[in-house]
C-alpha cells in the first residue's frame, strides 16, 4: 500500500512538470497604418527591462512592493532580446523599410537615427497590466533628439494566458506610439 502511494505521488509529480505553458511576446503586431519610406536607416538599441523580467517565470505584482511568479507560465525567450526584435520588425513593417537594425552593429554606415527604449514597469497587478516606459530618438548626425514618457494600463484577468495577451496589447500600443515619434522626428 505504501509503495503504491509513493508511486502515485512520483507519477503526479512528473505529470505536473509537463503542465507548463510557454509564451513569447516577440511576434510583432500588425501596424494599423503604414507610413511612407523615409529612406532613413534606423538603429534600435537593445530594449532594457526591469530585473524581474529576466526570470523565465511570468511575474505578477501582489502589491506595489511585492512581486511573485507564476511557475506554470514561462517565457520561452529572453524578453529584452524578444522585445528588441519585435520593435525592429514592427518598424520595418510600419515604414515599409528594411533598413531597421539592432544598434550598435559592425557596419561601416551609421544609422540616421537611433532609438532607445527603456521599460520601467511591465507587470500584471489585480485586473490590469501596467506598462511604463520611456523612449528616446536621437539623430546620429546632429544634436537633435526627442524623448517621451509612456504609460498604459490594459485590463486583464488573473489567467496567465490573459495576462500575456494583455501584455501583448500594451506593447502594441507602445510600438505605435514609438512609430509616431519616429515619423515626426
Amino acid at each position: 500500500m505504501k509503495k503504491s502511494i509513493f508511486t502515485l505521488i512520483i507519477l503526479l509529480g512528473f505529470s505536473s512538470c509537463g503542465s507548463n505553458s510557454y509564451y513569447v511576446l516577440s511576434t510583432p503586431s500588425t501596424p494599423t497604418k503604414t507610413y511612407t519610406n523615409h529612406k532613413k536607416t534606423i538603429g534600435v538599441e537593445k530594449v532594457t527591462v526591469p530585473q524581474y523580467l529576466y526570470k523565465r517565470e511570468i511575474a505578477i505584482a501582489k502589491s506595489s512592493s511585492q512581486v511573485t511568479f507564476i511557475s506554470s507560465g514561462i517565457w520561452a525567450e529572453d524578453l529584452d532580446k524578444g522585445l528588441t526584435n519585435r520593435v525592429i520588425s514592427f518598424l520595418q513593417k510600419k515604414f515599409n523599410q528594411p533598413n531597421v537594425y539592432i544598434y550598435p552593429w559592425d557596419m561601416t554606415t551609421q544609422p540616421n537615427i537611433n532609438i532607445k527604449l527603456h521599460i520601467t514597469r511591465f507587470i500584471a497587478q489585480g485586473d490590469k497590466v501596467y506598462l511604463n516606459a520611456n523612449w528616446k530618438i536621437e539623430s546620429m548626425y546632429s544634436t537633435k533628439s526627442k524623448s517621451k514618457l509612456f504609460s498604459i494600463t490594459v485590463p486583464t484577468t488573473k489567467e496567465e494566458a490573459d495576462i500575456v495577451s494583455s501584455m501583448d496589447k500594451a506593447f502594441a500600443i507602445l510600438e505605435e506610439d514609438l512609430a509616431v515619434g519616429v515619423r515626426g522626428f
